[in-house]
């Protein structure tokens, strides 16, 4: 109503509507339209004081324009803003309305009618304050491609941020992985960085950190509790779909993304902390803050850094939990290798305790293995005693403990163990094995004089010993009889099978 103020106390003056057209006040016609309002309300009288801004506005106020035919989204009115109210985006909105009620119009109509819902429902927000040392709040960036420092390949990396409320001063650490480890390691570097701790870190819900987002209960990881009680601070998740909660580390990285990274040349990953640690404590530490007016590195130092929770004497140990199923071969498998556990466990599922050197493995609570950590893929780490004792037996009775056994029964059976691992085309471990196990069916002086009989018919195999030892032929001091006997082993008393003595008389 200014405008129109000024050009009634111009008509008042005296000035003509071409006059007031030519101060740029308002043009010939619109002028003429006035005049003729303002003389039939008789606010041209000089004697009479002009009427204030809100009777102007009931005079002057344009007529709204009639309404138009009612929107074809108005019928699902009440749903849609449930679902706007619900953060659902226009198209999601409009793929639901065809796809549950039929809807037949346009995702244009959809849009116009959300953005009158939209202005009919403003969104304030609040400004949050911190005392200094009261908070943290943490964010992963997107970060540049990196050559790798041995190969020389690009890789894709992302920038871990993490800003102290009170002060704006930040750690920031360029990463190759957003997983547990990596996650825990980067606060232990940003609190030493700090040197101290702040009362809780505000996060959003990433997976490494977050198991189950939820706007009232939460579920964190247990990786990420331990280091939250060891380093004693309290964990502060943002709602879900709610960012501004920790608008303060989002601006952080926004503004490392556009003030560090361009026209920057980074030979690997180490060398990029370095200048990314550099330019922190110089460029962005000093500058003035566009929403405190100070620097601050100067509020950090002054300030926050004297009232943060000290560290602790011992830096806790950070370490990753992961569920895992034990297999028949009785081992688990945690980032590409092996661990095993004792072979009662098969098909448990266990809890699994990963630090930077070492694995524990336990069920409810209870240790039930710990093994140094792997870290190439395929490799495995076995315990003998949790393997099923026919598995250690076998492991325990390779050749070499063949032959020592054979040596204590004597030099018979110590030549035909020889000759069956002397054989080209068999491994023939189990049936050294099996020999050798005959001595506690029938004795090692028995077994002796089985082999001895064995190797003078030259037949050094398992079933010939065990047959002699059967069929008593180690006791027997007649070789004609022995030996007919031992033709039964080979022809197995066939019916039809000819005479031992005549088929090797030919």
């Amino acid at each position: 109503m200014f405008e129109y103020r000024q050009v009634l106390v111009r008509m008042r003056q005296g000035d003509s509507d071409r006059e007031i057209a030519r101060a740029r006040l308002m043009g010939r016609v619109k002028a003429a339209a006035l005049r003729a309002t303002a003389t039939e309300q008789g606010w041209l009288e000089s004697d009479q004081p002009l009427p204030d801004d809100a009777a102007l506005a009931e005079v002057l106020a344009p007529t709204p324009a009639a309404a138009g035919p009612a929107s074809t989204v108005e019928p699902f009115r009440d749903q849609i803003a449930a679902w706007r109210e619900k953060g659902v985006q226009g198209t999601t909105i409009y793929d639901a309305l065809v796809r549950n009620h039929g809807y037949t119009g346009s995702y244009s109509a959809v849009r116009r009618f959300l953005q009158r819902l939209d202005a009919a429902t403003p969104k304030a927000t609040v400004i949050l304050d911190f005392a200094p040392g009261e908070a943290a709040q943490v964010d992963f960036g997107a970060g540049p491609l990196i050559p790798d420092e041995r190969t020389g390949e690009l890789l894709k990396t992302w920038v871990f941020v993490m800003t102290l409320c009170h002060s704006r001063h930040q750690y920031a650490e360029l990463i190759r992985h957003q997983n547990v480890e990596t996650w825990l390691a980067c606060h232990r570097r940003a609190f030493e960085w700090f040197g101290g701790v702040p009362e809780r870190v505000i996060i959003d819900n990433a997976k490494c950190a977050i198991i189950r987002a939820c706007h009232r209960d939460p579920e964190v990881q247990r990786a990420y509790a331990e280091c939250a009680e060891g380093y004693g601070f309290k964990i502060d998740p943002c709602p879900p779909r709610d960012p501004q909660k920790k608008g303060r580390v989002e601006a952080g990285v926004k503004y490392i993304k556009r003030r560090f990274f361009p026209l920057r040349e980074f030979r690997h990953l180490r060398d990029a902390n370095e200048q990314l640690s550099a330019w922190v404590l110089g460029t962005a530490g000093n500058r003035v803050h566009g929403s405190t007016h100070q620097r601050p590195l100067d509020q950090f130092t002054e300030v926050e850094q004297p009232l943060l929770q000290p560290l602790p004497d011992a830096p806790p140990e950070l370490a990753t939990w992961t569920q895992v199923k034990v297999h028949r071969d009785a081992h688990v498998q945690f980032r590409k290798a092996l661990y095993s556990v004792p072979f009662q466990r098969v098909g448990q599922s266990l809890w699994l305790k990963a630090t930077s050197t070492t694995v524990r493995l336990y069920a409810d609570h209870q240790l039930v293995a710990t093994h140094t950590r792997l870290f190439a893929a395929g490799q495995r780490s076995t315990v003998t005693d949790h393997m099923p004792p026919e598995a250690i037996a076998h492991l325990l009775r390779d050749p070499q403990w063949c032959r020592r056994q054979a040596e204590r029964i004597g030099p018979a059976c110590t030549t035909l163990i020889e000759r069956l691992f002397a054989n080209r085309v068999l491994e023939n471990l189990r049936a050294a094995q099996g020999v050798i196990r005959l001595a506690k069916a029938y004795s090692p002086e028995r077994l002796e004089r089985a082999c001895q009989r064995a190797l003078e018919f030259d037949n050094p195999r398992y079933r010939a010993v065990k047959t002699i030892l059967e069929r008593g032929l180690d006791q027997h001091t007649d070789p004609q009889q022995a030996f007919d006997q031992l033709g039964e082993a080979y022809t197995g008393g066939g019916r039809f099978s000819r005479d031992t003595r005549k088929l090797l008389t030919h």
